[in-house]
């Protein structure tokens, strides 16, 4: 299919860290650190072995309101989470710190690490914790739902010229996405192509004696995009833009269409990917005007 290839399933129980579980019994304890997981861990029908969540972890909002936080996602409460006593812990290779894995790995028996690095990487996610937690059947469906919608965007896609968009997530400083994030290539297979490039997004990076990983979520002018974008999208998160920023930013890029677009729809992998296809496909539907 023309611009959303699906990968070949690799074995279903190893991990991003390389790690391969054994399938849990039905008493496994579950902590997850990973928003948009603890999301597609309900989705997988295990929330009844959610013992703990991150407080940022707020879907579905039923089923998790009564899980224990357990800090967030870079301020864990390791004696939290100790005393809760999971057998399995999950991760995430960008939402949690290395440190925080180190640290699990002392006294959990089984972390799970992930690193969903574009939409199609959902399905080797979704494979993964379904084999591990007795939920193949419920992680088939999920695996057919977002080959369905993929090949739905990527044809939608096709048909129409693609457009170059300014994405932004932050505000003073002004902070955008780089081509190679999830959030970029998400965007990617809508044939909205993320600007700054990722050269550009180095050398950004570079200028201010950052790190490389800022370049994947540089600092930018906003300003120097007016006539190299067709639009600019406002995130919902992790800054909340409203519609009263939507004119500040049309006066900073005269010429593009100024959007708001819902952060969690592009941003959150697991089972919410399926829906943010879907969202994509009909949010890029809407030609550009100005």
């Amino acid at each position: 299919m023309t611009g959303a290839v699906v990968p070949k399933p690799p074995d279903p129980l190893v991990d991003a860290a390389g790690s391969r579980h054994q399938p849990a019994g039905p008493g496994a304890r579950i902590v997850c650190l990973v928003p948009s997981i603890t999301e597609l861990i309900c989705d997988l029908g295990l929330a009844g072995q959610l013992v703990g969540r991150t407080g940022f972890c707020i879907h579905p909002r039923e089923a998790v309101r009564t899980i224990p936080k357990v800090g967030g996602t870079k301020d864990v409460k390791l004696d939290v989470i100790r005393a809760i006593a999971p057998t399995h812990v999950v991760v995430n290779v960008e939402e949690n710190t290395r440190e925080t894995a180190d640290a699990l790995r002392a006294f959990v028996p089984q972390l799970i690490v992930t690193h969903p690095q574009a939409p199609l990487d959902n399905l080797a996610l979704y494979r993964l914790l379904g084999g591990i937690f007795g939920r193949e059947e419920e992680a088939d469906a999920l695996c057919t739902a977002l080959t369905t919608e993929a090949v739905a965007l990527a044809a939608a896609a096709a048909a129409r010229p693609p457009r170059n968009v300014l994405y932004l997530i932050w505000r003073d400083p002004w902070m955008a996405v780089a081509p190679d994030t999830y959030i970029g290539r998400t965007l990617a297979l809508a044939g909205l192509h993320t600007l700054p490039g990722a050269a550009e997004c180095a050398e950004l990076a570079s200028a201010r004696g950052a790190s490389p990983d800022a370049a994947r979520y540089p600092e930018v002018d906003v300003t120097a995009f007016a006539g190299r974008v067709d639009e600019v999208l406002l995130s919902s998160e992790p800054y909340r833009f409203r519609a009263k920023h939507l004119a500040e930013v049309e006066a900073l890029v005269p010429g593009a269409l100024v959007r708001l677009v819902d952060g969690e729809m592009t941003s959150w992998y697991g089972s919410r990917a399926v829906a943010g296809l879907r969202y994509l496909r009909e949010f890029a539907a809407t030609e550009p005007s100005g």
